[in-house]
């Protein structure tokens, strides 16, 4: 019997840009776009290691997007399985010539505490 990967949703929220504040600077609100089968796998828990955050815990996430899947994630955050928003860390890129149906590895966190 074989199986076939499948992914899951997860909740895609982007700044954008919604008007000007009095000082005239821009303001953003951020909204939010569904993306189906992404590939999730939680990352390490590990403590922060700052003496400054005694009780600081950083959850990571592992996010493989489909190909389907192209709009920029720079400065987006994800919502995994119904949790609080993850920063997506960098600018995530494509690897070419990928043989399945995943071709945009990333990883997205915070840090609590």
């Amino acid at each position: 019997m074989s199986r076939v990967m499948t992914g899951e949703t997860v909740t895609v929220q982007r700044p954008t840009e919604v008007g000007h504040n009095a000082r005239n600077e821009p303001r953003f609100e951020w909204v939010s776009e569904d993306v189906e089968n992404v590939l999730v796998t939680p990352g390490p828990l590990a403590d922060v290691d700052d003496a400054s955050r005694p009780a600081g815990v950083r959850v990571v996430w592992s996010l493989i997007w489909p190909k389907t899947y192209a709009k920029p994630l720079a400065g987006c955050r994800v919502i995994v399985r119904g949790g609080e928003p993850l920063n997506i860390i960098g600018d995530p890129q494509s690897f070419p010539r990928s043989p399945t149906r995943w071709d945009r590895p990333s990883e997205a966190s915070r840090t609590d505490g």
